[in-house]
């Protein structure tokens, strides 16, 4: 059978270690050399970053996020073992470790490794698909002619150059597509590399919890466990037209992933399907004006990102969390794309006012989706708001005097609530 050492990259027949350099970091599979879609994932990476830039934290458990009424961002895998998660309420995570080291994290730091690993991947193969700062599909199909080496080989030299170049890991999984590249990336975390071939796929996959598919949020996980689907192995046993009059178009997609089917290609620019911005208080705020306040502000850095990428959006969504982590979400549906602040702003604001009023939140957030080209943005106008157009002439002149003076160069008065 194939293998792999991870160490030295010695290719060799089945052992438990490397006839080379004698270590047991080896993976054999039988598909090992033959497969070319692979999903790169960093170990818990704002943490690995800083630990990297401060050694005394090595043995540590360390998390990154907010005060104590903020989120887990991320948190290392000491940390982890002791029930600490990302998304996690700061409270509950320093209940589970109260010796954590809290940092705040460092987005710039963190971008800056991003990009240079992501420099790594493009030295290999072109076709690399960013699904975040710490994350990526890549296709390495007919790539082994112009390297002189299988795609296994290149991933293991990948992650290997990540830890001795920039000091953080990686962990690969290895498939022949999408989906089961991303759920073999999860087998053996951290620093591992596990592989799902075509041969082994259907009985890989039969007693793997369904809550395995990625993109399935918990309302989703709750209707499949209302039809008593748990298990691929469950869903496998329903017809296509079932599962498709059941759940719509998502039926068609469960239907293939049974079968471990996933005809998506890795997308190298692949196009962001929405922008947003929210922050977390540092104390419950239930005063309309200081929310009012914001809501400009969030606006205001959805609008900033999507005339940076030259896109707009034909959704508004607001997202408020109550003081009892009640999660409030209201969207609205615009007649023309937008990409303005002021459009964004009042759109959130009659969202906002949907909402029964006397409600202290702990968290604000503005988002945009139904992305296309800014191009297509502000085409028609707003017949009951005939100042609109002039708000927005307004909006892209102070854009001009920003960029050539700073951002402070101009404020709105709201913006200082």
């Amino acid at each position: 059978m194939p293998a792999l050492c991870r160490d030295c990259l010695t290719r060799f027949e089945t052992g438990a270690r490397c006839p080379a350099c004698g270590r047991p970091r080896v993976v054999t599979h039988d598909e090992l050399f033959d497969l070319s879609i692979a999903h790169m994932d960093c170990d818990a990476f704002y943490a690995s970053v800083e630990k990297r830039d401060r050694p005394e934290l090595a043995h540590k458990p360390v998390i990154i996020g907010g005060g104590r009424r903020g989120v887990v961002s991320t948190a290392c895998y000491i940390a982890r073992i002791r029930g600490v998660r990302s998304a996690m309420p700061m409270f509950k995570a320093l209940a589970l470790c109260p010796d954590a080291v809290v940092l705040k994290p460092r987005m710039d730091l963190y971008a800056e490794v991003s990009r240079a690993i992501r420099a790594m991947m493009t030295e290999l193969t072109p076709a690399v698909e960013p699904l975040s700062l710490d994350e990526a599909f890549l296709d390495l199909s007919g790539t082994a002619r112009l390297h002189g080496e299988p795609p296994a080989v290149m991933l293991a030299r990948l992650v290997r150059r990540m830890q001795t170049e920039l000091g953080v890991t990686g962990s690969i999984g290895l498939s022949h597509n999408k989906f089961l590249a991303k759920l073999a990336s999860d087998m053996d975390k951290p620093h591992g590399f596990s592989v799902i071939g075509r041969a082994e796929t259907l009985d890989f996959l039969a007693d793997q919890p369904v809550r395995a598919i990625w993109g399935v949020g918990e309302a989703g996980q709750e209707a499949l466990t209302r039809a008593g689907i748990h298990r691929f192995a469950d869903l496998r046993r329903w017809e296509k037209s079932a599962l498709e009059a059941r759940f719509g178009a998502m039926g068609t997609r469960l239907w293939h992933l049974a079968r471990g089917e996933d005809a998506r290609r890795v997308a190298p620019d692949a196009a962001p399907k929405s922008i947003s911005n929210e922050t977390t208080f540092g104390e419950d705020i239930d005063d309309p004006e200081i929310l009012d306040g914001h809501l400009w502000r969030m606006a205001e850095k959805v609008a900033d990102r999507a005339k940076a990428k030259g896109l707009a959006g034909r959704v508004v969504t607001l997202k408020l969390k109550q003081a009892d982590f009640r999660l409030l979400t209201r969207r609205q549906a615009l007649r023309d794309a937008t990409q303005l602040a002021d459009r964004l702003y009042r759109t959130a604001r009659q969202l906002f006012d949907t909402v029964p009023g006397g409600q202290a939140y702990r968290l604000l957030g503005v988002g945009l989706s139904d992305l296309c080209p800014a191009g297509e943005a502000e085409r028609s106008g707003d017949l009951l708001d005939p100042q609109a157009a002039r708000r927005g002439q307004a909006e892209r002149a102070a854009d001009t005097i920003r960029a050539r003076f700073g951002r402070d160069a101009i404020l709105k008065g709201r913006s200082l609530r």
